[in-house]
């Protein structure tokens, strides 16, 4: 047996013991399907938002509740203890109601508890809306 054929029979044992390993079908899948994906960087326009959100999925609230997974749906549900102007206000988090909320929340939902006092550029507003849409 020359050098070639020994490399690839280990190279053959090797791949056997890695599909055994994972169970057969993980490890035929390419690396790129296999892999989750990185989830995306927050823009720097978050960072204000960020000192009272949390946005990675089953990260705790903090002052605010966790956004991951809130985008297109009601405002003020679940395990957070959400205002009553909030939890009455039949908001569905979209885009325009989203853009509303970061310019002015307190405008917008009048007696909420939320102490942003609001973002007045529109291209950040969207930054933080296109981010919040990727987080599900």
């Amino acid at each position: 047996m020359n050098i070639r054929q020994k490399r690839m029979g280990l190279a053959a044992a090797g791949a056997l013991a890695l599909v055994a390993c994972l169970g057969g079908q993980a490890a035929l899948t390419s690396t790129a399907e296999a892999a989750p994906a990185a989830p995306a960087a927050p823009p720097v326009s978050f960072a204000r938002c960020a000192v009272c959100h949390n946005v990675a999925k089953g990260a705790p609230n903090k002052l605010g509740p966790n956004l991951f997974g809130t985008y297109g749906h009601k405002m003020g549900q679940g395990k957070f203890a959400f205002s009553d102007a909030v939890k009455k206000s039949g908001l569905t988090l979209d885009d325009a109601t989203l853009d509303k909320w970061l310019e002015n929340p307190r405008a917008l939902v009048p007696g909420n508890r939320m102490s942003f006092p609001g973002l007045k550029d529109a291209a950040k507003r969207k930054e933080i809306i296109d981010y919040l849409k990727k987080q599900r």
